[in-house]
C-alpha cells in the first residue's frame, strides 16, 4: 500500500544546502534569509567606525611626533616606555626601554588598550559581524563552511581578555593622572584649565566607564559568588557594575571617540594649529 503523503517533506527538486548553517538539518527553504529591511546597514556602518578608528590610531602611532603640548600629552603615547620621549614635566615618562627602541613609542603602549578592545565581548560581536560575517545579521546565513566559534586558533586566544583587563586599569590610572597634570599651564603652573584639560575630563570619564562596564570586571566583582547576602558589599558593586554594563555597547563608541578626540586635540595644538584656550 502506498505511504500517504504528509506534506512535510520537502520536495525532490529542492537544492541540497551545504556549509555553516545551510547544512542537512536546516529547514528546506532555498532563500538564504527571509529578512527584507536593510540588515546589512548596521555591520557596514560598524565596520566602517572601526576602520576609520584603525586608520587615525595607526597613522598616529607611527607618526612620532606632535603628542606632546605641555601639560597636555597624547593618550596614545602615555605612558612614554622608550628613551626617544620628548621629555615630559611631571609626565609618564618611564625610560623602560632604554635607547634601543627606534621607532615610535606609542606602539609599546597601544598594544594593551588595543589587546583589551579585541577582546572585549562587544568588540568581538562588533568585528564578526562586520568582517567576519560570522553571522552578518540575526536570521542571515555565514557565509562560512563551518562554525567552530572561539575553541580553535586564532579565536581561541579571545581568553586572554581577563589579562588585558588587568593592563587597561593600569592605563587608565596613567591616563588619569594625565588628566590632573591637564590643571597646569604651559609653564606647568597649577591651578588652570583649557579647553584641552575638558576634553581629558570628558575622556577619562568615559575610560573608566567602558572599563569598568566589562564582563571581566563584572565577574572579578561578583562572579563565583553563591550567597550575595554574605557579602553586601561586593553585592553593591557588582550591582553598579552591571549598570555600566547594560550601557557596554556606548561606553565602548564613546570612549573609542573620545580618545580619537583628546589625540587630536594634542596634535593640533602641538602642531601649532591653535593655543589651547584657557578658561582660568
Amino acid at each position: 500500500m502506498d505511504d500517504v503523503a504528509t506534506g512535510t517533506e520537502p520536495p525532490a527538486t529542492e537544492p541540497e544546502h551545504r556549509g555553516g548553517v545551510r547544512s542537512g538539518t536546516r529547514a528546506a527553504i532555498s532563500a538564504p534569509h527571509l529578512r527584507t529591511d536593510r540588515w546589512w546597514l548596521a555591520p557596514a556602518a560598524t565596520a566602517a567606525g572601526l576602520l576609520a578608528f584603525v586608520v587615525y590610531s595607526t597613522w598616529r602611532a607611527f607618526a612620532n611626533a606632535d603628542y606632546y603640548a605641555a601639560p597636555y600629552v597624547s593618550p596614545f603615547y602615555s605612558p612614554c616606555l622608550a628613551e626617544n620621549c620628548e621629555p615630559m614635566r611631571g609626565g609618564p615618562n618611564w625610560d623602560l626601554f632604554g635607547g634601543w627602541w627606534g621607532i615610535s613609542p606609542a606602539i609599546i603602549i597601544l598594544i594593551f588598550p588595543l589587546g583589551f578592545r579585541l577582546t572585549c565581548y562587544y568588540y568581538r560581536k562588533a568585528y564578526y559581524r562586520s568582517f567576519w560575517a560570522s553571522p552578518p545579521a540575526c536570521a542571515v546565513a555565514e557565509p562560512h563552511a563551518k562554525y567552530t566559534g572561539e575553541s580553535r586558533f586564532p579565536l581561541i586566544l579571545q581568553n586572554v581578555h581577563r589579562y588585558f583587563f588587568y593592563a587597561a586599569l593600569l592605563v587608565a590610572c596613567v591616563l588619569s593622572w594625565d588628566t590632573v597634570l591637564a590643571f597646569r599651564d604651559e609653564d606647568y603652573a597649577w591651578g588652570h584649565m583649557g579647553l584641552g584639560t575638558l576634553v581629558f575630563l570628558v575622556n577619562i570619564v568615559l575610560i573608566w566607564a567602558y572599563t569598568l562596564s566589562c564582563h571581566s570586571c563584572r565577574h572579578i566583582v561578583g562572579g563565583k559568588l553563591k550567597h550575595f547576602s554574605k557579602h553586601p558589599v561586593r553585592y553593591r558593586m557588582w550591582q553598579w557594575v552591571g549598570q555600566l554594563n547594560a550601557r557596554h555597547m556606548q561606553l565602548a563608541w564613546a570612549s573609542l571617540v573620545s580618545v580619537a578626540v583628546a589625540d587630536l586635540y594634542v596634535y593640533l595644538v602641538a602642531s601649532g594649529v591653535f593655543d589651547d584656550p584657557r578658561f582660568f
